[in-house]
C-alpha cells in the first residue's frame, strides 16, 4: 500500500529524551484538560446538565449567545479579511504601529476592553452624543453584545488571516493573472483556497473567544435576562446568586460546545478542506 506523503505513519520519536518529553506533554495536558474535565463530570454525576438543558434562563442564554457569535463571526469577516489582505500585501510607514494596534484587545483584560467601549460609544461617550442624535442607543442591548464580541475577538482572525496571505507563493498568482484571471478571480479562486488553512484557524479561535466572551460584555451590554445575558454572564449569575450546580450546569455547556468544534475541526481537517470561496 502507497504511503500518503502528505499523511506520513506516525513513529516513535527516536531523538533523545523522546519519551521523557512525551511523558511531560501527556502530563501537562492532562493538568490542562483536568479542571474543564471536574465541571463536565461534576455536572453529568449531579444531574445538574440534564437540568439545565431543560431550563429558559440557560437555554435564552445558549440561543442569545450562539445567534450573537454567528453575527459577531459575520461582523468579524467583513471588516477583518481586507484588512488582513492589506496588511499583508502593503509596506507602508506606521505598520508595525497599526498592527500592535490591532492585536491590543487580546492582551487587554476584558473588563477594560468594556470598559474602553463604553467610554467611547456610551450615550455621554466620545461617539456617544452623535448617536444619540440620530437615536441610535448601543449600551446595554443585543446590539452592544456583537460589538463587544467582535471587538476582543476579531484580532484573533485578522492576525491569522494575516500570516496566511503572506505565507502565499506570489508565483501561483502571477501565474494566474497570466493565464487571465481578473484580481477578482484571483482573490477568489487562488488566494482565498491557498490561504484556507489559516483563515479556517482564525475563524474558529474568533468564535471560540466570542462565545467565553465576559468581561466586554458585562461592560458595555450588562446582564439583562433575554437581551443581553449570554452564557458566560448566566455561570457568573448562577455562581454569585448562590447556585453552583446551576453554574456548574451552564459552564459544562459551555466547555461541550466549545470542545466540540474544536475536535471536529481537527478530526475532519477543516482547516485543509474548508473553501473559503463562499465567503466572498
Amino acid at each position: 500500500m502507497a504511503s500518503d506523503p502528505l499523511h506520513p505513519p506516525a513513529r516513535a520519536s527516536t531523538e533523545p529524551g523522546g519519551r521523557p518529553l512525551y511523558l511531560l506533554a501527556v502530563a501537562a495536558g492532562l493538568c490542562l484538560g483536568l479542571p474543564v474535565a471536574v465541571i463536565v463530570v461534576r455536572s453529568l454525576l449531579d444531574g445538574s446538565l440534564a437540568t439545565a438543558i431543560t431550563d429558559r434562563v440557560v437555554l435564552d442564554a445558549l440561543t442569545l449567545s450562539l445567534g450573537t457569535t454567528a453575527i459577531s463571526l459575520v461582523v468579524t469577516i467583513v471588516v477583518g479579511l481586507p484588512l488582513a489582505y492589506f496588511l499583508a500585501r502593503r509596506e507602508f510607514r506606521g505598520r508595525a504601529l497599526l498592527e500592535a494596534v490591532i492585536d491590543l484587545p487580546i492582551v487587554l483584560p476584558p473588563s477594560v476592553a468594556g470598559l474602553a467601549l463604553l467610554l467611547t460609544l456610551g450615550r455621554e461617550g466620545f461617539l456617544g452624543k452623535p448617536l444619540d442624535a440620530l437615536g441610535i442607543e448601543l449600551p446595554f442591548t443585543t446590539v452592544a453584545v456583537v460589538l463587544a464580541q467582535a471587538f476582543v475577538s476579531a484580532p484573533f482572525f485578522i492576525r491569522a488571516a494575516r500570516l496566511g496571505f503572506a505565507s502565499i507563493d506570489r508565483h501561483l498568482e502571477d501565474a494566474a493573472r497570466v493565464d487571465g484571471a481578473t484580481e477578482a478571480q484571483l482573490f477568489r479562486s487562488v488566494t482565498l483556497p491557498l490561504a484556507g488553512s489559516a483563515l479556517a484557524a482564525g475563524l474558529v479561535m474568533s468564535w471560540a473567544r466570542s462565545l467565553g466572551e465576559f468581561g466586554a460584555t458585562i461592560m458595555f451590554a450588562g446582564n439583562v435576562e433575554g437581551r443581553t445575558q449570554t452564557l458566560p454572564l448566566v455561570v457568573y449569575s448562577e455562581f454569585t446568586g448562590g447556585n453552583l450546580d446551576g453554574s456548574i450546569a451552564a459552564a459544562a455547556i459551555l466547555v461541550l460546545a466549545a470542545f466540540g468544534v474544536l475536535v471536529a475541526v481537527r478530526v475532519l481537517h477543516w482547516g485543509q478542506v474548508l473553501d473559503l470561496r463562499s465567503l466572498s
